[in-house]
């Protein structure tokens, strides 16, 4: 059998038809939902981007953080590091064993130089140009922002930089089919037509939108918010207060329109494999990382101290082509790392060592009920989230930068949303999960190598080596 993944950045779940929503169209997932099966509880682990790589890739736990900081990347987050030697990946797991494989991105992040994502697979190809990756020389007084970035927006801010260079990557679109995720779409469903007839075969497709840049083409944006006549605000400010109103419903648009795309070039892969005739011999994935926050609380974009569900909430969908679990959804908490020992499992190799994730195959087969743990933690930079069926608690695990934000604590059987903080009514619960955290911590570091996570003691965690 076969393996597709169509991996997404900052997809809200929330977001997919399939999941609940409303106004939101994104037909193609949602017909591969009905096809496959939904999980209403999948969480990331470590957050955001490369982290939750990491942990997809090797089907490993990473938090609690080690840090190691690369000077000529920009991101400077804990747990945002290349891939360890130790580490064994999916790819490097299946090509051993006779499969060829491919990945087909354009997250710039992950092929950074000395990252290291993409080891280990037969082929691989990245479609430049997303964030700031330097495709073009780029200087800020070179690009017209007026039109883009918020007026208050400093004249050194790094959104400005970030723009500037994207603005430039893109200037030779033409249409909608020129927008990155219809690139790696593209070139996805090429790689399926040159080795989809060479089995086994294991194609991972990474698609950076809807990340910001929110940047939806016009017919696509038009749609959430037409008769629009302002700013495009392509990475708006973080909070609601500093837009106007109608630019807000813009920049929702926008993320909206991008979701919309997204689903569609994804339906254009979809349907490739089935012209191909290969929809009975392949499993077919599609996930994110995480969310975002889109107005809630009034915040915009996600951030390490809003680990709600808007941002920790991840889809998961996955169509089996034996059709007898067809259409189900299935509750209780999956993460990040269960994902590659659940698909070794199905294509009925055996899963590495090294791998701590669980296979979570039997809540769907109904061999196994109510999630694979009670708790689930969820991790980004200097802050996690204790998740439980009744509370979400979040605090920072290891001092971070500057001011502290306090601990939150959010009350899931009444806001399910998690929009109310309530943890000056509740402080029993928030010592409880809060020990539980520190338990975990303390659990892991006490086998938690320094380098390449080996079974050697660590020191404090969220120091740097």
């Amino acid at each position: 059998m076969n393996l597709l993944v169509l991996c997404t950045d900052t997809f809200r779940a929330d977001y997919l038809g399939c999941y609940g929503n409303t106004w939101v169209e994104t037909p193609y997932l949602d017909k591969l939902a009905k096809e496959g099966i939904r999980f209403t509880d999948f969480y990331g682990e470590g957050l955001p981007t490369l982290p939750a790589r990491r942990v997809l890739y090797t089907g490993r736990r990473i938090f609690p953080f080690l840090s190691r900081p690369q000077k000529s990347d920009q991101v400077q987050l804990p747990g945002w590091h290349p891939m360890f030697d130790e580490d064994l990946t999916l790819a490097e797991w299946l090509s051993e064993r006779g499969y060829i494989t491919g990945l087909i991105s354009d997250l710039y992040h992950q092929m950074k130089p000395g990252k290291n994502f993409h080891r280990g697979f037969s082929s691989w190809e990245w479609v430049r140009g997303q964030e700031v990756d330097p495709v073009v020389p780029t200087r800020i007084g070179d690009v017209d922002l007026s039109r883009h970035v918020h007026p208050n927006s400093p004249p050194d801010s790094p959104v400005r930089q970030m723009i500037a260079q994207y603005l430039n990557n893109r200037s030779w679109w033409k249409n909608e089919a020129d927008h990155y995720v219809a690139q790696v779409m593209r070139k996805a469903a090429d790689w399926i037509r040159n080795y989809g007839c060479k089995k086994p075969w294991m194609l991972w497709v990474e698609s950076f939108d809807p990340h910001e840049p929110w940047d939806a083409p016009a017919e696509f944006v038009d749609k959430y918010c037409p008769n629009y006549d302002g700013l495009e605000l392509l990475w708006p400010p973080g909070l609601t207060s500093q837009c106007t109103e109608t630019e807000f419903e813009r920049v929702k648009a926008h993320y909206a329109g991008e979701c919309t795309h997204v689903d569609k070039w994804c339906g254009y892969v979809l349907d490739t494999l089935d012209s191909l005739n290969l929809r009975d011999d392949t499993l077919v994935v599609f996930t994110s990382d995480h969310g975002t926050m889109m107005g809630e609380q009034g915040q915009i974009h996600k951030g390490h101290d809003r680990l709600r569900i808007q941002v920790t909430q991840s889809p998961l969908i996955i169509r089996h082509p034996d059709t007898a679990h067809a259409g189900k959804a299935i509750d209780g908490f999956v993460q990040h790392h269960d994902l590659m020992p659940t698909l070794l499992n199905l294509l009925g190799e055996s899963v590495p060592d090294r791998c701590n994730g669980e296979n979570f195959w039997p809540l769907v087969t109904g061999d196994k009920t109510g999630g694979l743990r009670d708790a689930v933690i969820s991790a980004f930079g200097w802050y996690a989230s204790v998740r439980t069926h009744d509370w979400n608690y979040q605090a920072a695990w290891t001092p971070p930068p500057g001011q502290i934000t306090p601990p939150e604590l959010y009350d899931r059987r009444t806001d399910p949303e998690e929009l109310v903080n309530v943890i000056e009514q509740h402080p029993d619960a928030a010592c409880e999960l809060q020990a539980h955290l520190d338990e975990v911590i303390k659990d892991t570091t006490i086998t938690k190598g320094i380098v390449g996570e080996t079974d050697t003691p660590a020191a404090v965690p969220g120091v740097k080596w």
